[in-house]
């Protein structure tokens, strides 16, 4: 018997299958799907190509590995969050979905300015383009397809869980779960529901809105699918992050990780304490299961493995994310760039200093610089960013963190944990399975099913190596860390 789990990403979708009765990781198939970028600052994903990712990546797992699909007990289902789809009654893409890095509506953020307090004591959240609300009123707005079947009582909104489960259960099954729903700026964190006040100052109608559920619970059964049979359940639905804490098995409060992926997500559990931030990071749902919500505070990066595939595909510089870490290991004397930084803002500044507006930059170049300096310096450019979110977590939760528990793609490359360790003076715990996202919803779903329990979660992890912090290059990386924060203070 077995679990299948969708990780539907920023940059591809991820079909995972882990034994039902061990729980132990089988394979997974990964496919990427376009980026669109219409205008400076929007970023945009066909719903279309999304799901035939997510169709394709189903049927060559499971055909790779023999799998009947009656054997299937479960599905669960991750996301990229904030995501913002507009869709009809029979599952048709209204718009191509704005993706969560999309900077549209930073002008219309910028107007809300005076109902900045409100937005976070109810959602624990800034008013930010990053969010999904803004996104569904530029769509009212602002598309015609959108704004006609609005008119005709036939649009439906939701983020990417809400699209495919739509999809999976033949439009059937309309819901989200807490921990997608209180990224969108519209649900209010203490009841978990969606709020009047704030759906009504970004003028959207609740009604076009998804039942909010529990993480773990029936969402619905698949139907009228031409690579799955009627009939399997999905029990289990988290944002990607949240699915990474959830799979890091960060259930006690004060316990977190952070994902490198497309962007880099720093999340520590708070328990059933809602606590606000001091220091620019969000308050969110980590999960809801039996009744009870279990809150997060979060600093979100924009750009992590972004950035190398920036390196990759725009400046052509490497083939592969892999040859990131050769061709910056081919830098011998790190003194020589100590002025080089790369400041990975491509959509903006994230937590903790929320600057919508701010660019990417490549500074301090010399005849000199080569292609492995700057493929160094990017590795250094996604450790200062995740190092602010360090910073800024210690303070908010008023101690040394215990542990750094990391996952995502990125984390394969042994170099950046160790850079991330050396400048944030903090040891990093990468697990054996560091596709900790797709893993976390697999085990929610089989919760769901009832196949296991929320402490088995905790059985499953194990620790696959140890980055402990070295002093060999202290007064370097105090240098950059330096000249990061006065770029920053300075232009920003």
């Amino acid at each position: 018997m077995y679990i299948l789990s969708l990780d539907q990403g920023t940059t591809g979708t991820t079909a995972t299958v882990i034994n039902a009765e061990t729980f132990e990781f089988i394979d997974k198939e990964n496919q990427e799907f376009k980026q669109y970028f219409p205008n400076t600052g929007w970023v945009e994903h066909d719903l279309d190509e999304i799901w035939k990712s997510v169709r394709l990546t189903v049927e060559t797992v499971l055909k790779r590995n023999n799998i009947d699909t009656s054997k299937i007990k479960s599905i669960g289902i991750t996301n990229q969050r904030e995501t913002t789809c507009a869709f009809n009654r029979k599952g048709e893409p209204l718009a191509k979905a704005i993706v969560w890095q999309d900077r549209r509506t930073a002008q219309y953020c910028e107007s809300l300015k005076a109902d900045e307090e409100l937005f976070k004591k109810k959602s624990g959240l800034p008013l930010d383009p990053y969010f999904s609300g803004t996104k569904m009123h530029w769509l009212l707005e602002n598309n015609q397809y959108v704004k006609e079947a609005h008119k005709n009582n036939d649009l439906r909104f939701g983020t990417i869980d809400t699209f495919l489960l739509y999809r999976l259960t033949g439009q059937t099954s309309f819901k989200t779960d807490v921990s997608n729903a209180s990224r969108t700026l519209l649900m209010e964190l203490d009841n978990c529901s969606w709020d009047d006040e704030l759906c009504e100052k970004l003028g959207v109608d609740k009604n076009l809105l998804p039942e909010i559920c529990e993480s773990i619970c029936d969402f619905g059964i698949t139907k009228r699918l031409n690579f799955l049979p009627d009939g399997i359940p999905i029990n289990g639905i988290l944002g990607d992050q949240q699915a990474a804490l959830f799979g890091q098995a960060c259930f006690k409060q004060g316990t977190g990780k952070c994902t490198y992926g497309t962007g880099a997500f720093m999340l520590v559990n708070t328990g059933e304490e809602k606590k606000y931030s001091d220091h620019g990071l969000l308050t969110t749902v980590a999960y809801k299961y039996q009744g009870k919500t279990h809150y997060a505070l979060e600093g979100s990066c924009y750009i992590a493995g972004a950035c190398v595939q920036w390196l990759r595909d725009n400046l052509q510089i490497i083939d592969n994310a892999a040859q990131t870490e050769d061709k910056a290991l081919n830098v011998k004397n790190i003194d020589q760039i100590k002025d080089l930084l790369l400041l990975p803002f491509f959509t903006g500044i994230g937590s903790p200093y929320w600057k919508p507006n701010a660019k990417a930059a490549l500074i301090g170049m010399t005849r000199a610089t080569n292609t492995d300096d700057i493929c160094r310096v990017a590795l250094e450019g996604i450790a200062l960013s995740i190092n602010d979110l360090i910073k800024a977590m210690k303070s908010d939760m008023g101690s040394d963190l215990e542990e750094f528990k990391v996952d995502g793609g990125a984390v394969a490359n042994n170099l950046l944990m160790q850079i991330q360790a050396d400048i944030s003076q903090i040891n990093v715990t990468r697990p054996q399975i560091i596709e900790t996202t797709s893993y976390g919803a697999a085990l929610a779903a089989a919760i769901g099913a009832g196949l296991m329990t929320i402490e088995d979660v905790s059985k499953q992890w194990k620790k696959e190596s140890l980055f402990e912090t070295k002093n060999d290059h202290r007064q370097y990386y105090d240098y950059k860390k330096n000249l990061w924060s006065k770029y920053i203070e300075i232009n920003f």
